[in-house]
């Protein structure tokens, strides 16, 4: 063969490669709607259908699974960590302080995954049924359904001490805000993603420091509506460290998706030093304001804020793996 034509065959073959390798960069960096159209198409009906049956047995659901794509999402990506179970030599993120016991709605994961396991073994990941069982519990509230772009890979670490990541419900503005920043999302998008609150419940020892020990000069946070905070000491008493009393976060509509959280932020009646800090700075509490008004606003907007979290630190094309068993890494 003469040089001229081996080096014609070699940079034919540099430039399939090179062309490959872009298609596989991009496809590692994007998620797609209609990812299982071809793969497995009953896979977001299977999911919605396991949200609803969950759904009618227990409405607080749907707030648990909102709040489990969010705590997937903030810690190592949207790579469905917080699903796996610790093991004698790992301590898993779903074992911290952080996640447990707060957050909740792992056994839905596992019907749908079943369900889709035997239907179209070995094709969906965990961490898109995580986003669309958030979408789904979304929209059955009240919200707004949306496009949840697909085609997410399962990770295969999930550390306990990765769960510092996640912002405490006694931040302050500066550090909500900084803690989203790192995950890409902005301040506005960080006030619109708050309104997650208006759904669900909380334990009292999340928040109980405002009641009875805010700080060395005063036990009661001065920025707590007095009636309110008279109202939790009833419901959460003093010392109390049993983790089965829980309280609703927006109590005027606990299983509405609704702009009542922004409103009881308003009258200070935000649970958590997080929710109260909405309101300290003037642009904050101008978008406050604006969806406290605006409920359809408010609901578009958590739609698309929705999406972009779920693009998170994502893996996709051959990263990671699609578990066979949300709680199991494949072996």
């Amino acid at each position: 063969m003469s040089p001229m034509i081996m080096a014609r065959i070699l940079t034919i073959i540099t430039l399939v490669s090179l062309q490959c390798f872009v298609t596989l960069v991009h496809s590692k960096a994007q998620v797609q709607i209609g990812f299982y159209s071809d793969s497995c198409s009953a896979a977001e009906s299977i999911v919605k259908q396991e949200v609803s049956k969950a759904y009618s047995e227990d409405r607080g659901l749907a707030a648990g699974l909102v709040r489990l794509h969010f705590h997937d999402c903030f810690v190592r990506g949207c790579d469905a960590s917080v699903l796996i179970d610790s093991t004698p030599s790992n301590q898993a993120e779903k074992d911290s302080p952080a996640n447990n016991p707060s957050v909740r709605g792992f056994n839905v994961i596992d019907s749908a995954k079943a369900r889709l396991e035997a239907s179209c073994p070995g094709i969906v990941s965990c961490a898109d049924i995580i986003a669309f069982a958030a979408r789904d519990s979304f929209e059955i509230t009240g919200g707004l359904g949306y496009e949840v772009p697909a085609g997410r890979r399962d990770g295969r670490v999930s550390l306990i001490a990765d769960t510092r990541a996640l912002p405490p419900a006694t931040s302050n503005l500066a550090q909500l805000t900084k803690s989203f920043s790192t995950n890409g999302l902005t301040q506005e998008e960080m006030v619109t993603l708050s309104g997650a609150h208006t759904i669900g419940r909380s334990h009292c020892t999340a928040f109980a420091s405002r009641l009875y020990n805010f700080s060395s000069t005063v036990n009661l946070d001065p920025s707590l509506n007095p009636l309110y905070a008279s109202k939790l000491k009833q419901e959460c008493p003093k010392g109390s460290n049993n983790v089965n009393l829980v309280v609703p976060m927006n109590p005027s509509s606990p299983t509405i998706s609704d702009t009542g959280y922004y409103v009881d932020v308003l009258n200070n009646r935000g649970l958590f030093t997080s929710d109260q800090s909405l309101l300290t700075s003037q642009s904050t509490l101008n978008q406050v304001h604006q969806h406290a008004m605006n409920p359809l606003v408010w609901k578009i907007k958590f739609a698309k804020a929705m999406v972009k979290m779920g693009r998170i630190g994502v893996i996709t094309g051959q990263q990671g793996e699609i578990r066979s068993n949300c709680r199991v890494i494949n072996k």
